[in-house]
């Protein structure tokens, strides 16, 4: 073969083999449960863009923190606060600055049913229910933001006694979903529909009356040196995934 099209042939193969992305690998990520939807979405389009897999656990921060040191084998984690994944770089479990803040929560107070939350929470100092859910403040982070909210606003003491105690965030959704409870606090990005509160009725907790509600990425130990791990949480910064997180209820 001449050397000018030997040439032209080594260049297209080496074309083509640029064009091929790196071997595909599953990067498995423990994501907080307020999280879940966004989440989905946002891993849907990584493995389209990426041909990594994501395989996603949710739960309660709190329990993946200490599922993660017993060794989980998680690479990524998506947590609900910015303690969690400092706490676990700290303790040799995450890799030393790769936490980087994906997403700032907001608290809603809601009910299933229209017309039970007004549009000031002013149904908290009524006080005509029965039962509030909140998730636990022990381990989810929009629990102890609702005790914060409720104890700036000088009403921890008159409605405690009715808290029903979640063990995340999705939880204390479905219990207020399912009638077990009239009203309690969970997520924006939970009820959020079309940049408003879709069914039911609810209140969106004013910033101030709590902790800002950071949530932290950051690759855990398992993760250091694997592609996939890097890339998604590369991937979170990107527009794609930011307008995602922003139509959720989040600011990113």
């Amino acid at each position: 073969m001449h050397a000018v099209a030997r040439f032209r042939v080594l260049s297209l193969a080496l074309g083509l083999l640029a064009a091929v992305p790196a071997r595909a690998d599953e990067v498995p990520v423990a994501v907080a449960a307020n999280f879940t939807a966004p989440m989905q979405k946002i891993a849907a389009e990584f493995e389209k863009e990426s041909g990594h897999r994501v395989v996603a656990s949710f739960g309660s921060t709190g329990k993946f923190y200490a599922q993660i040191k017993a060794g989980a084998p998680f690479e990524v984690l998506l947590a609900a606060d910015d303690e969690t994944p400092a706490r676990l770089t700290a303790e040799g479990a995450a890799v030393p600055g790769t936490r980087t803040t994906y997403a700032i929560g907001r608290l809603v107070l809601w009910s299933a049913k229209p017309g039970v939350v007004d549009d000031r929470g002013e149904v908290l100092r009524r006080g005509d229910f029965r039962h509030l859910s909140v998730a636990n403040p022990k381990l989810a982070p929009y629990g102890l933001a609702a005790v914060e909210a409720l104890a700036a606003m000088k009403l921890l003491d008159a409605v405690q006694p009715k808290f029903v105690t979640a063990e995340n965030i999705t939880q204390a959704h479905q219990f207020i979903a399912s009638g077990n409870a009239e009203l309690g606090f969970v997520a924006l990005s939970q009820v959020i529909r079309d940049g408003r509160i879709g069914e039911g009725s609810g209140w969106i907790v004013p910033a101030g009356l709590h902790q800002p509600i950071r949530q932290d990425a950051v690759l855990l130990l398992k993760g250091k040196d694997k592609p996939a791990a890097t890339a998604l949480l590369k991937y979170l910064k990107s527009e794609k995934a930011v307008a995602l997180i922003r139509t959720h209820g989040y600011a990113p």
